[in-house]
């Protein structure tokens, strides 16, 4: 089973990118982060055509996450991260589809930092934290997967001299995520290519996807049920060179069954 990850950043201006590259890659399970869409406006007759039913929680204008399947039905658990009701920020939601409880996020940026910003992104990663310990209580195969904001240590990042005031690389945010693995979640990227330079965004600024001056920031976390069934992963990095792409590539896991 393929399950990708890809923040579109904005699902209808990029909807040509995304049927050429759902045709082609043939992910089984997809996670969308960035719609910048509201509900209504999700192209759900242009999804079905390409043979995934979806479901989606939309926001106008920014956030805005989907969850794509053409294996089995894709049965809703919640579309808010919980511990917090007063948080209307499009930013999560979670599944199961085919045996496995799937959590689709958008973590949040946190710039400028520090800030109101910076402790928003920081009190939602605590959220997050919990909700990640209920999932592992729990004990189903689950796998938390989206653009976390989060660039994890200095090989994830072309010259992280120039990243360290940065929210998606401060201590504090490093620290948040590695008290997410601590729990028991596995990198999936990094348990495959513990060493290597991957990376996911880049910046359309400053001519970066061309220098290859990227970051790590779109993480699979698999919970101990889907560690040894991890089989390949990767990032098509050429979809970010496609004309009018977003500035993430896709990147994808395979379960074995």
């Amino acid at each position: 089973m393929k399950i990708a990850t890809y923040n579109v950043n904005s699902v209808n201006a990029r909807l040509p990118i995304l049927q050429r590259w759902l045709a082609e890659a043939q992910p089984d399970i997809v996670c969308f982060q960035e719609l910048k869409a509201v509900h209504e406006n999700f192209p759900l007759q242009a999804i079905n055509d390409m043979g995934y039913e979806a479901i989606w929680h939309g926001q106008k204008s920014w956030n805005g996450v989907a969850i794509l399947s053409k294996v089995g039905e894709i049965k809703e658990r919640c579309r808010v991260l919980p511990g917090d009701p007063e948080d209307l920020h499009s930013r999560y939601i979670e599944a199961e589809v085919n045996g496995v409880i799937v959590g689709c996020l958008y973590l949040p940026n946190g710039n400028p930092a520090p800030g109101e910003k910076y402790d928003y992104k920081l009190k939602w990663m605590d959220r997050l934290t919990k909700h990640a310990g209920d999932l592992l209580a729990a004990g189903a195969p689950t796998v938390l997967v989206g653009d976390y904001n989060v660039i994890p240590t200095e090989i994830d990042v072309y010259k992280p001299e120039n990243w360290t005031e940065d929210a998606l690389f401060r201590p504090e945010t490093r620290a948040a995520f590695q008290k997410i693995l601590d729990q028991g979640w596995t990198d999936a990227i990094r348990k495959l290519y513990p060493s290597e330079k991957i990376y996911t965004f880049w910046d359309y600024f400053r001519n970066n996807f061309a220098r290859d001056a990227g970051l790590r920031i779109d993480h699979f976390l698999l919970s101990p049920q889907l560690v040894d069934r991890l089989t390949a992963a990767g990032v098509n990095r050429e979809v970010r060179g496609w004309e009018k792409s977003s500035d993430h590539g896709p990147v994808w896991i395979e379960l074995a069954d």
